[in-house]
């Protein structure tokens, strides 16, 4: 009888590895996995940090905030970069900057074709700031945008990303965890 259900104990164990191993053999070589989820659902405004720790705004700018100046928060809590305020979406820092993010060839590399906005959080699987890519994706952050993303998680982070309504070319990569977001160029599929 032990014996009995010792082979079923080791059956059992050989099965969940065996109908687990195709999931990871069907990827392609240095493939993270999954790189998109859907957004999480609960409140639109949850109770938490005044910026990021996990709140996705549910739209992208539609006015013009400026950064405050001087280096200090807009207000407590607040990092001195471009954000999004969890408290009510407001997009701090995004000001339409022609010379920053002038491109000579808007979208020279095609428009990213999977979803953008709330509804579709992404996570990054690899690279850094000049080229990093997701779900199969490259993309680069914009030059000027280089100094915020300094604490970002280039092989973790989820972001999501959004249609800049001011700078043809370019997208908003708002980081999920930070609340901090950049300017970031589709560069084509992997």
């Amino acid at each position: 009888m032990k014996r009995l259900i010792g082979l079923m104990a080791m059956f059992t164990v050989l099965a969940f590895a065996v109908f687990a191993l195709p999931a990871r053999a069907q990827r392609p070589a240095g493939h993270p996995g999954p790189a998109a989820r859907p957004a999480p659902v609960g409140p639109a405004h949850p109770v938490g940090p005044a910026v990021g720790g996990g709140h996705i705004p549910s739209h992208g700018p539609t006015t013009h905030t400026p950064l405050p100046t001087g280096g200090k928060p807009d207000m407590p809590g607040h990092p001195v970069a471009p954000h999004v305020d969890a408290g009510n979406d407001r997009w701090v820092g995004h000001t339409p900057n022609p010379a920053a993010y002038h491109l000579d060839h808007p979208w020279e590399h095609g428009r990213f074709p999977g979803r953008v906005g709330a509804g579709q959080v992404w996570r990054i699987g690899g690279g850094g700031p000049s080229r990093f890519w997701f779900g199969g994706y490259y993309f680069s952050v914009a030059p000027a945008d280089l100094g915020y993303c300094d604490g970002w998680l280039w092989d973790s982070d989820d972001i999501v990303l959004y249609p800049d309504p001011d700078d043809p070319g370019w997208y908003l990569a708002y980081n999920v965890r930070l609340g901090i977001y950049v300017h970031v160029m589709y560069l084509g599929p992997q």
